[in-house]
């Protein structure tokens, strides 16, 4: 066989229906759209449209939503580890990593790394560093006698409501301070003012005759 003698399986090519080329084809004149109407016209595009009515996608409630920060990691389960090991494919007198899961088992590579999973049976005393783990996943290998070492930092969860608590407190603090910083101002206004008419009175006092003749 030639490169010029390749060619596809009979059938596996089709060539695509040439509309509006006479009637002999079966769909010419109106291509298969039928006589006039929206429908027969370019440029339009009905879809989801019910001719004025609530659409069906409108109608139907909706839950939940897509969240679009959400880790996507490839799963192993226990047996099948054990499988690799039984096999070969994984050498369990060193640490087994992700890297020889991807080339030596020809795991999907993630990139978020690889999740285990306790779904199986393990016989084996590894010690392995993956990105993530089961609780009892960890627990099982820990009993076997082996170590684990997940590589991702586990997210730690924030108390919104003491945060929120916190930041009222803080304000009415500072309000609380601000209060008494204005009221110490009128305070010292008020015995600045009390002093001033203190003295004009002692001034009146001691020179009688000046205020009268004023």
């Amino acid at each position: 066989m030639k490169l010029n003698e390749l060619k596809d399986n009979p059938g596996a090519r089709k060539n695509k229906l040439r509309v509006g080329r006479g009637i002999g084809s079966g769909k010419g004149k109106t291509a298969g759209r039928g006589h006039k109407g929206q429908k027969s016209r370019s440029g339009v595009a009905i879809k989801g449209f019910e001719g004025g009515q609530m659409p069906i996608h409108m109608r139907l409630p909706k839950r939940g939503f897509n969240n679009y920060n959400k880790k996507k990691y490839t799963e192993i389960t226990t047996g099948k580890l054990q499988s690799f090991i039984d096999r070969g494919l994984i050498k369990v007198d060193k640490e087994i990593l992700e890297t020889d899961l991807i080339e030596s088992c020809n795991v999907k590579k993630s990139s978020n790394g690889i999740k285990l999973l306790n779904k199986g049976e393990l016989r084996s005393n590894i010690r392995i560093s993956v990105s993530k783990a089961t609780q009892s996943t960890i627990e099982l290998i820990s009993s076997l006698g082996g170590t684990i070492n997940i590589l991702e930092v586990p997210k730690i969860k924030r108390n919104r409501k003491s945060t929120k608590k916190k930041e009222i407190g803080t304000l009415s603090e500072d309000n609380a301070e601000e209060d008494s910083i204005e009221n110490d101002g009128d305070n010292i206004e008020d015995k600045i003012d009390e002093d001033e008419d203190i003295k004009k009175e002692n001034e009146e006092q001691n020179n009688p005759e000046e205020t009268e003749e004023s």
